[in-house]
């Protein structure tokens, strides 16, 4: 049994099913992400965890005494919201210090951990400021001194990062995987980032209305995954699908050649050699994005999305051709949209 057990985990509002009987076991010290789209089911079973929200049927269970019904007080859980959460008419000593001034810890001790966590979050120059003046960062690091300095075992993250911008997200990313690795914590961080969750998590648990459509390391629901709503949600660019007599096929952007010139044999170990109209191209930088439609009309007219290194400026209307690897192509039931081996 893990350190932290959730078990056929149910919330329901009337006919609404917001999270469908779900099973997970966390480890101690493990960053666990729960990914999804909106209305998933998420958020919801981040709050039943945190005692906020009562679930409809399930347990949860942490070190082997069940916290399902206990009020959120008595959980050893800390949390870190969205919003930040911040009283604004109070310093930052003062926002960090709010939970354990309300547990009367001793004043001595009370320091001990203040000294260590605004060093740990590089908060030591804005110690007596208000939330007013500091920056979107620098509140979000508020935010997370005041989790860290309760010494809870297990710290909940609500998408904390949406409110900042990207480049600021990206560090806090980094900063918060660095904090959670030398600390030990445990967190369950929600997301509906499928980037902040591949870069940070040791394991995702992807949620589809309300139910879990795969858990795993990273790179297990990248290159293996479960179903055809898993390969179009992660991933920096979607799967490509299309549908043959058999079966959904899906390939990965990235793993698509491209050939300028007159249509070459197929090759052995690719696809057939498919003619692709170029639809548009979108420079990004490290990669260009080229979307194309296939003309084959055995393939409907599918539009792919192609993966090609460096810039590429191919005008509208060229006509290429593309294949691939078959041990890069992945094959998914026609009806339920599920893994299949070919």
């Amino acid at each position: 049994m893990g350190f932290l057990n959730i078990q056929q985990l149910s919330k329901k509002w009337q006919a609404t099913t917001a999270v469908d009987a779900i099973d997970i076991e966390i480890e101690k010290g493990e960053f666990i992400a729960l990914l999804g789209p909106s209305g998933c089911g998420k958020s919801t079973t981040l709050r039943m965890i945190a005692g906020l929200e009562e679930p409809t049927s399930g347990s949860i269970v942490l070190e082997n005494n069940e916290i399902t019904h206990l009020p959120p007080g008595k959980r050893q859980l800390s949390m870190v919201f969205q919003s930040y959460a911040l009283f604004p008419h109070l310093s930052v000593k003062e926002n960090i210090l709010f939970g354990l001034k309300a547990r009367k810890l001793p004043a001595s001790e009370q320091k001990k951990r203040l000294d260590s966590v605004v060093e740990l979050v590089n908060l030591s120059a804005q110690i007596d400021k208000k939330p007013g003046q500091l920056s979107g960062g620098q509140c979000q690091r508020v935010a997370l001194a005041r989790a860290i300095v309760s010494q809870a075992p297990i710290c909940l993250m609500d998408e904390p990062l949406s409110n900042l911008d990207a480049k600021l997200r990206a560090e806090m990313r980094s900063e918060i995987r660095a904090l959670q690795k030398k600390l030990g914590l445990t967190v369950i961080y929600v997301t509906h980032d499928q980037i902040e969750a591949m870069s940070m998590a040791d394991r995702i648990v992807l949620l589809n209305a309300g139910a879990i459509e795969q858990a795993g390391v990273p790179e297990s629901l990248y290159n293996k995954p479960a179903s055809t709503f898993v390969a179009s949600f992660i991933g920096h660019l979607p799967m490509n699908l299309f549908n043959t007599t058999s079966h959904t096929i899906g390939v990965r952007p990235e793993h698509i050649r491209t050939h300028l010139q007159q249509q070459p044999l197929q090759q052995e170990g690719y696809s057939q050699v498919i003619p692709v109209e170029v639809i548009n191209c979108d420079y990004q930088g490290v990669d260009t994005l080229v979307k194309v439609r296939l003309s084959d009309a055995a393939f409907n007219n599918e539009v792919f999305k192609l993966s090609v290194s460096g810039i590429q400026r191919i005008a509208t209307g060229t006509a290429l051709f593309i294949d691939w690897p078959l041990d890069q192509q992945h094959y998914f039931n026609l009806e339920s949209g599920k893994r299949e081996q070919p």
